[in-house]
């Protein structure tokens, strides 16, 4: 049986000590041969961040995806379902947004909005977030039986933290269009969330699909935190040896400029 999440167990915030640019660099360099060993193994996988507003899932997004090649993978930024999607399961909308062969999908929120903030806010009745718990483990237990790999990050900051970066967003002008009502909303029922939040990781924390709480109040280490996590887990699940060149482009290149193997 695994262990309950608490998330208070995940708010020290304390600053990163090592050299978070050469750190940073190195797990980026990481993360570029593992999307490569996807394309050239024909993996799949799915990355899903769920936190707090302002907790700064796009900040570890933005870094983990920086030295990708921008064909192999996609950020999905989960908003409040549009009408046709409210016509549907509520996992209906998530199924076109999975990923292809030698692909990985990011989604900036995820199907376990369900179990958050519609929940929270009342958005749908209490039978169908309660009967969604079994629905989407079965839905993740799919997509892994289908060969996906699927990791799922919490990204956890306290309620300082937040006021302190929703405060950043209103001084700061270029980040002003980030911050809105809604982030007062859900401040404002903060509890009703954590209890959301700790139901959804006694549910949904399976030995497969595990959830990994970021304690992001302190951006660097919980950058370093997230991006390295990503990279052991996806290092455990796509092989990532790579093939020997093609000895017809070998050739080729000897022909063309004299190409000898080193």
């Amino acid at each position: 049986m695994r262990m309950t999440i608490d998330l208070s167990d995940h708010e020290k915030g304390k600053k990163y000590k090592g050299d978070y640019d050469a750190d940073l660099a190195a797990l980026q360099e990481r993360l570029a041969k593992i999307q490569v060993a996807h394309i050239v193994h024909d993996r799949r996988s799915v990355i899903l961040l769920e936190g707090w507003d302002a907790a700064g899932k796009g900040g570890i997004i933005k870094r983990m995806t920086a030295d990708w090649d921008p064909r192999y993978y996609q950020v999905h930024p989960i908003a409040a379902p549009t009408e046709v999607e409210r016509d549907h399961h509520f996992l209906w909308r998530f199924w076109t947004r999975l990923p292809a062969g030698r692909n990985i999908a990011i989604f900036d929120r995820s199907w376990y909005g369900r179990v958050l903030v519609e929940r929270v806010e009342g958005y749908c009745d209490k039978a169908d977030w309660k009967r969604a718990y079994d629905e989407i483990n079965a839905f993740e237990r799919q997509q892994i039986d289908a060969g996906a790999n699927i990791v799922k990050l919490f990204v956890h900051i306290t309620q300082e933290t937040q006021d302190e970066q929703l405060a950043q967003r209103l001084d700061t002008p270029w980040k002003r269009w980030k911050t809105g009502a809604d982030d007062y909303r859900n401040r404002a029922r903060r509890a009703d969330y954590l209890d959301a939040m700790h139901d959804m990781f006694r549910k949904t924390d399976t030995k497969d699909a595990p959830w990994h709480v970021i304690d992001n109040n302190y951006r660097k280490a919980g950058r370093i935190a997230a991006l390295t996590y990503v990279a052991d887990r996806l290092e455990k699940l796509v092989p990532m040896d790579f093939p020997d060149a093609d000895p017809a482009v070998v050739e080729l290149a000897r022909e063309a400029f004299g190409y000898q193997k080193t």
